[in-house]
């Protein structure tokens, strides 16, 4: 995967530090340990990791949705239980000065009795002035809880979760903060996530295949985030009462296509090609909890993580890519292990390239 361009001071050290984390951190997955590493260098409230065991059942199963068709498959699929809870206890919450109540692992379940343990209280300024996409303070609504609540899904991919002073309590345990913080949501925070991959290709359109695992290595959309400068996949939340296949679609062509500012007849152009594409068969790589940095105990990210593969290289592979509104660059990256990545997105780019037989 490329590095972005951080300037040339420290580019020698920050390279090699990566290729030996990224080395690292596939063998200690490949022997089926577990590893946290906490990168310092940049935003080091934010920039953790976690590694868990997987399953390695390799049952195929068929998914279906009113707009595209999907197959799943659980090989070395990652329980949405044992998603990692790190990310969401980094020190210092993203976009502010607030410092969390720390929890050691060994406190962060629910269950565990902990008399002394005192979250700060947090939601951002941005969620407060009450926008459209948030809810109103607990108190002044009645929300239905753990139910789709007037098109708004207040379901959680865990199943049911608990309830505790009127408010929702995150089924992954404690992260130090209460509130909403910069979710809008009490409770889960429904996003989807469209991975698009095409094959990296010589000048001859053939398979470039990395020199030391043999494997073609695949390319993916990537966005590089305004509000904390994480390169991520380009997804956003689900509107309420709205299709996630649609999510998916829409997400993409406004943050890496920037369908928005484009013109009409362009628009449609556009709509049309990434159309056939979101139309094939996609491979649901996730769908559970999010190990995400604006999580607290009372609200929470999920999503859904989609990879539709441009095989031919002849659909949106050909289509110029322009950054959206939320995202500061947006490019074509290659798939590497060594190359960090928002909240969980390393995890399911792990499945994608395991699913095509691909390098990771």
């Amino acid at each position: 995967m490329r590095v972005p361009n951080y300037g040339n001071t420290g580019m020698v050290h920050l390279v090699l530090g990566r290729y030996w984390i990224g080395r690292i951190r596939l063998a200690l997955t490949l022997l089926g340990l577990p590893y946290t590493v906490c990168n310092h260098e940049v935003r080091p409230a934010i920039r953790c990791s976690s590694s868990h065991p997987f399953r390695t059942s390799q049952t195929i199963r068929p998914a279906s949705s009113s707009c595209f068709n999907l197959y799943t498959t659980s090989v070395w699929t990652m329980p949405s239980s044992a998603a990692p809870h790190v990310k969401s206890r980094c020190p210092q919450y993203p976009g502010s000065k607030i410092k969390r109540f720390l929890v050691p692992d060994d406190k962060v379940g629910w269950s565990q009795s902990w008399p002394q343990y005192n979250a700060v209280s947090h939601t951002d300024p941005s969620v407060e002035k009450k926008p459209v996409w948030a809810d109103p303070d607990i108190g002044s609504f009645s929300p239905k809880f753990n139910a789709v609540d007037d098109g708004v899904d207040r379901t959680s991919f865990d199943g049911s979760y608990k309830m505790e002073k009127g408010k929702p309590l995150n089924p992954h345990g404690r992260t130090g903060v209460t509130g909403r913080g910069l979710l809008g949501r009490w409770g889960p925070n429904h996003a989807a996530d469209p991975i698009v991959t095409r094959w990296k290709i010589d000048a001859k359109k053939a398979k470039i295949s990395h020199p030391v695992s043999k494997r073609p290595i695949l390319q993916f959309v990537a966005i590089k985030r305004n509000d904390c400068g994480e390169w991520a996949i380009p997804g956003g939340m689900v509107d309420p009462g709205e299709q996630v296949s649609l999510t998916l679609q829409r997400e993409f062509s406004e943050e890496a296509l920037n369908s928005l500012t484009v013109p009409a007849p362009e628009r449609a152009k556009i709509s049309e090609r990434i159309g056939k594409l979101f139309k094939s068969a996609g491979f649901q790589v996730y769908k559970g909890y999010v190990d995400d940095p604006r999580n607290t105990d009372n609200s929470w990210m999920e999503t859904v993580a989609v990879n539709f593969h441009d095989e031919s290289g002849n659909s949106v592979s050909e289509l110029p890519l322009q950054a959206g509104d939320d995202a500061g660059q947006v490019q074509w990256v290659d798939v590497d292990a060594s190359f960090p990545l928002y909240a969980n997105h390393s995890h399911f780019l792990e499945l994608v390239a395991k699913e095509r037989k691909a390098h990771w």
